[in-house]
């Protein structure tokens, strides 16, 4: 992370409720003390805490307080299911005052339901799992009501697990979700079926999955250092005639990859939107 990140996060004041400590909660929370928030300005609120979370209480972090222990909260992060939403949203709203930031990174719930149940001001953001290692990339639109104190808050905040980027439109929130909030899945299963057609072709499985795991990895990192686009890297690896063209000339043909992503993306997207009913 950048050095204005980290002052940015030492500079916000407590106290920030999380809310839901899984995997991407998780992540959040341990992005924001490794770029130095204090963890006595921190309460989790989630039912199960895992082990890790619960060994962040020597930090400072407080887990499952009451509302009247916390007092006044700056920012509250949704960080729940959205199945669990409604049922969670009582309680969540006695952690909500009127001027309380209120992120939520649930798949598919609107501005409008978030702010309905929790209250506060609401920025809607959609990360995804390489937030884990430093390196997600975010989505976020706020509420028109949403200070530029408070936008600020929120991108340090979102910034500390990897790239963010805000749009103003929230109807593009869903087409966000399923391209990158889904799209690790992707990713992986172009890592799975590689290494199966790999067998299929008489490769040993442990070497299929070891060179496919390594070839989607590699060519991920070389994709994020690179200042070339993803365009011209794949046209530098083929050889006119050669196997990567006769290879392509499948992936890319009518029935080829390029109509099923469209495909799969518009079923995620579509998906996204019927969560907000």
């Amino acid at each position: 992370m950048t050095s204005s990140t980290t002052q940015a996060l030492t500079h916000i004041t407590g106290p920030i409720v999380l809310a839901g400590a899984g995997k991407m909660g998780g992540a959040l929370l341990t992005g924001w003390l490794a770029q130095g928030l204090d963890g006595g300005d921190v309460a989790v609120i989630d039912p199960f805490p895992s082990d890790d979370i619960k060994a962040l209480s020597a930090r400072g972090v407080r887990i499952n307080p009451l509302a009247a222990e916390v007092g006044a909260v700056s920012t509250l992060v949704v960080a729940v299911k959205p199945q669990m939403f409604r049922e969670t949203g009582a309680m969540l709203r006695s952690f909500a005052g009127p001027d309380t930031l209120v992120i939520s990174i649930m798949a598919g719930t609107p501005i409008k339901t978030i702010s309905d149940v929790c209250g506060g001001k609401v920025v809607r953001a959609m990360p995804n799992t390489p937030a884990a290692i430093g390196r997600g990339i975010t989505v976020a639109v706020a509420a028109s009501d949403v200070s530029k104190a408070q936008r600020a808050t929120t991108d340090a905040l979102l910034r500390a697990t990897g790239a963010v980027e805000w749009v103003d439109d929230e109807a593009l929130m869903d087409a966000v979700t399923a391209v990158s909030g889904s799209g690790p899945a992707y990713v992986f299963l172009l890592a799975e079926e590689l290494a199966r057609a790999g067998v299929a072709a008489g490769l040993p499985p442990e070497l299929a999955t070891k060179l496919a795991r390594a070839t989607v990895s590699g060519s991920g990192e070389l994709l994020h250092r690179s200042e070339l686009d993803s365009a011209t890297l794949r046209k530098n690896v083929t050889s006119p005639g050669g196997t990567t063209a006769a290879a392509l000339e499948v992936l890319m043909g009518a029935d080829g990859f390029q109509p099923l992503l469209e495909r799969a993306v518009a079923a995620a997207t579509k998906r996204s939107r019927e969560l907000a009913k």
